[in-house]
């Protein structure tokens, strides 16, 4: 057995910005499993994935941005560097399994074969929606053994361990984003994304101007500094046209999407239309919905009952109890569908894309 910590703050970094990196990759991290690893004595490796996390995480959440999507950096994470680099990274030092901290289960199916994805015990700490995008292959060399515990039930593990990090604080931030200032990393990254450009209503009439649009998502109501007679919240984003729209309450509701990327775990691609419960953001309550399987690695989405702020960028998570059926991303929401009504007509056999 070894001990693994991740290295991906740049290289080019000062030291003060590099010690503003937090959560399971920052220094205070690395210092933290190095003393783990001694006191239960095991080897512990710091091993180099700055290009990977730079292209895969980084990049990607700012093009994101840059096209007016809102996107989830962890997913992007645990697909790319987690439990593809790192997995690789292990087999070459002939490790059979990877074990990590997440909250999640994985539990064989002897008849099928395949290996299912599950919620975890502590449904509060469950992380099973930001792990969808992982294989079959992957899910055979990984164990997450946390995943039937509480967390105060690791935490008293930890302590009857005696180990440093039992009381350690949960980190809630993005670990590259010193301060969790979202819009100045972004503003420093994509600054054409940070051009001030008109807010308008649905029929293009200004009502406003905005800061820039990756200053705002979907479903936001706070900011925008229009005076109006019933409160405005942002239904969409317009990059293209450096263009905030806003409307009523009534229309960041919508119950249509089609999602992209699809990685299926509890079955392989359906051949037809079948009913799941979904849930379009991770703090998301799950909802009906069906789903249909389209051309390639898509599907069309339509919940039994409106969703608030269905966001571009976003991830979409199937689920049969507690076991992932699969996911992607969400890609054309309610107003695409509003604006295109012929592409819903008849159910999503006539979405041509």
């Amino acid at each position: 057995m070894i001990g693994v910590t991740m290295q991906i703050w740049p290289s080019d970094k000062p030291a003060h910005d590099v010690a503003k990196f937090s959560g399971c990759c920052g220094l205070d991290a690395v210092e933290d499993a190095k003393r783990i690893a001694y006191q239960l004595g095991i080897r512990h490796y710091v091993m180099n994935f700055r290009d990977i996390f730079a292209q895969r995480v980084i990049a990607h959440f700012c093009r994101e941005y840059s096209l007016g999507r809102t996107p989830n950096p962890c997913i992007k994470c645990n697909q790319y560097v987690k439990f593809s680099a790192l997995l690789e990274r292990a087999k070459e030092l002939d490790v059979e399994r990877v074990a990590t901290g997440h909250y999640a289960r994985i539990e064989k199916d002897e008849d099928s074969g395949r290996c299912f994805l599950k919620k975890a015990v502590d449904r509060n700490k469950d992380q099973s929606y930001v792990l969808y995008p992982i294989s079959q292959e992957q899910l055979k060399h990984i164990l997450f053994p946390v995943g039937i515990f509480t967390k105060e039930q690791v935490r008293v593990k930890a302590r009857e361990l005696g180990l440093p990090v039992a009381s350690k604080p949960d980190s809630q931030e993005i670990c590259f984003i010193p301060d969790n200032d979202y819009a100045g990393f972004l503003k420093g990254q994509i600054p054409q994304a940070a051009r001030p450009g008109p807010i308008t209503d649905k029929e293009g009439h200004v009502l406003g101007k905005h800061k820039g649009t990756l200053f705002y998502t979907v479903g936001q109501r706070k900011g925008l500094s229009i005076s109006a007679k019933e409160p405005l919240y942002v239904i969409a984003i317009q990059p293209e046209m450096n263009t905030i729209v806003v409307g009523g309450k009534q229309e960041v509701y919508g119950h249509r999407l089609t999602a992209s990327d699809l990685n299926w775990i509890a079955v392989a691609k359906p051949g037809k239309p079948f009913t799941a419960k979904a849930k379009i953001r991770y703090h998301h309550q799950e909802a009906e919905a069906v789903i249909t399987p389209l051309r390639g690695d898509r599907a069309y989405i339509e919940f039994r009952e409106p969703q608030a702020a269905i966001t571009p960028g976003q991830s979409i998570v199937f689920y049969e109890g507690d076991i992932v059926i699969g996911g992607g991303t969400v890609e054309l929401t309610e107003s695409y569908f509003k604006e295109y009504p012929e592409s819903a007509n008849n159910g999503s056999q006539h979405i041509n894309i």
